[in-house]
């Protein structure tokens, strides 16, 4: 398939294409450049420009948006809002029957779910509490759930919290930041979140029980505070890396270069 991806040089992004570069024709868009050792398409793009999203689009079958901002009110609505609606334009008007979007898990399980209740799923109604990011996200899967009914487009949303290298908890890069000096329980390695964009591309639509339909992407959690039976179930993603291997520091070799991985 043709792949238009949104934002894909940032954190999340270099892993989707890792998992679905032999598998697919894709198109990176981002307004910074790629990471060194990519070598496909590449169309320096902000996911809110939403002619050149439209253009960008034609001929594609699926459009994934990856694209984030987090502090700054005015472009974060601008990118995590305006981007999604961009999408959805652009699949209004090539008539693309798929399109994917990422976000934070408080986008659905705010902090009302998150400190209060249990085995909280991707099926609740959203509250997202009171965080910028939350809501500029929240906006934009709004958007994308009403341009689905109107239009037919289907609709996969990805939530993640946390995530992690599987060899040292840290940040994108070696010798970057350190969040913590260990790790929160809901913890999903960077490369199980790649696969869980390739597993969302390739599901058959039939397994999907309606048009826009939301997936949380952890690994298996003892304590069940998050509940991932369902990305496992419709979109038969399995995560390699659990959270006991992750506690334990399993997973300590990272790629002889880390831009292999990408």
């Amino acid at each position: 398939m043709k792949v238009l991806i949104l934002g894909g040089n940032g954190m999340l992004g270099p892993w989707a294409v890792k998992a679905m570069k032999s598998r697919h024709d894709i198109l990176l868009t981002d307004i910074n450049e790629p990471r060194p050792g990519y070598a496909g398409d590449y169309l320096k793009l902000s996911a809110d420009d939403v002619d050149g999203v439209v253009d960008a689009a034609e001929g594609m079958d699926v459009i994934v948006n990856l694209s984030v901002l987090r502090p700054h009110r005015q472009l974060a609505f601008d990118v995590n809002t305006m981007g999604n609606y961009a999408m959805m334009v652009a699949a209004r008007e090539h008539r693309i029957n798929r399109v994917i979007t990422s976000g934070p898990h408080y986008q659905m399980a705010g902090q009302q779910y998150e400190e209060w209740d249990f085995d909280l799923n991707p099926d609740m109604p959203p509250a997202p509490g009171t965080r910028l990011y939350a809501h500029t996200k929240a906006l934009g899967q709004e958007i994308c759930r009403v341009f689905s009914e109107r239009h037919g487009i289907q609709v996969i949303t990805l939530l993640y919290y946390n995530m992690k290298h599987s060899w040292d908890l840290s940040g994108m890069e070696p010798g970057g930041p350190e969040y913590h000096q260990d790790m929160t329980p809901y913890s999903t390695a960077w490369q199980d979140c790649g696969t869980a964009v390739q597993a969302a591309v390739e599901v058959p639509a039939e397994r999907l029980a309606t048009r826009c339909e939301t997936f949380f992407v952890f690994p298996d959690l003892p304590h069940r505070k998050f509940n991932n039976e369902k990305i496992k179930r419709v979109l038969g993603w399995s995560p390699r890396y659990h959270v006991e291997g992750l506690w334990n520091k399993e997973f300590r070799t990272p790629p002889s270069n880390l831009h292999e991985a990408f």
